[in-house]
């Protein structure tokens, strides 16, 4: 094949938005004329194919690019043998991915450290993988986010292109700052817009019986968000140590943080009254 008829291939090619085509059919008419048993129908299906998985990786690449992790962290990478306290068949199960199809929720609870945020980016990652639109944003920037299309109008766009658009939406870092009113009527509407429609991972430092405590102390705004949140959800609690201080607790720098009697009572006992709830 000469030069000249390469390029009047690749032209074709980009004309019909075949990007990977003009690079791919080469090698594939090589190997189809070293066989005698290949079809014309046979070379093109090839083609083809290495087109639409070419497609496939670029289309994953995008997408893992614009999800907004802040590093990309996956399950294989999560330490089980250090989080202990990580329930590790039900997160396996999660990896599935199963309530992103069914436009459920996850919602992972835990101390600072436990590997919250690396599963949510882990399971986000998965999403991405399978060609779908992911969002990720702590919840204190996604409330900058909101105040700032709020005032100046863009609430509507706001709210389709941030909210509404991606198959999956995680929010990290619910209750490591306290909204304001505004603020948590803004991420209310967050949750009231994905509720039934679109799938959350939310992780939080808090046990719901608090998260009254970073949404403007409003126990009926609270209650409603949650009632949303936890209507089609799993709820993932992550016991343990800060994996990021435990070579420092190793080497004396940090003591093992210290429950005091009547602290450990009241929180078994409030974790109880949840269970039962």
């Amino acid at each position: 094949m000469s030069a000249l008829q390469h390029d009047r291939i690749a032209v074709l090619a980009a004309d019909l938005k075949l990007s990977a085509l003009a690079d791919l059919y080469g090698p594939i008419a090589q190997d189809a004329a070293s066989k005698k048993d290949v079809s014309y129908a046979d070379f093109l299906e090839g083609v083809l194919r290495a087109e639409r998985d070419a497609r496939r990786i670029r289309t994953r690449e995008l997408l893992t690019r614009t999800a907004g992790f802040p590093a990309l962290k996956t399950l294989d990478a999560y330490d089980f043998t250090f989080a202990t306290g990580a329930p590790r068949q039900q997160i396996q199960e999660l990896a599935a991915l199963g309530f992103v199809e069914r436009a459920q929720n996850v919602v992972l609870l835990g101390p600072s450290g436990t590997g919250k945020t690396h599963l949510a980016i882990a399971f986000g990652l998965l999403a991405a993988q399978r060609g779908w639109k992911v969002r990720f944003t702590s919840a204190a920037d996604l409330v900058i986010g909101l105040e700032a299309a709020h005032r100046q109008g863009r609430m509507k766009e706001f709210m389709h292109r941030i909210v509404a658009a991606p198959k999956l939406l995680i929010i990290d870092e619910i209750g490591y700052l306290p909204f304001g009113r505004e603020q948590a009527n803004l991420f209310f509407q967050v949750i009231a817009r994905r509720y039934e429609k679109g799938s959350l991972i939310l992780t939080s430092n808090l046990s719901f019986g608090s998260w009254d405590d970073a949404f403007a102390n409003d126990a009926v705004l609270t209650a409603a968000m949650l009632d949303r949140v936890l209507h089609h959800a799993t709820v993932v609690q992550i016991a343990g140590e800060s994996y990021r201080l435990k070579d420092k607790r190793r080497a004396g720098i940090l003591a093992r943080p210290q429950v005091p009697m009547a602290a450990a009572v009241t929180t078994k006992s409030k974790a109880s009254k949840e269970e039962k709830v």
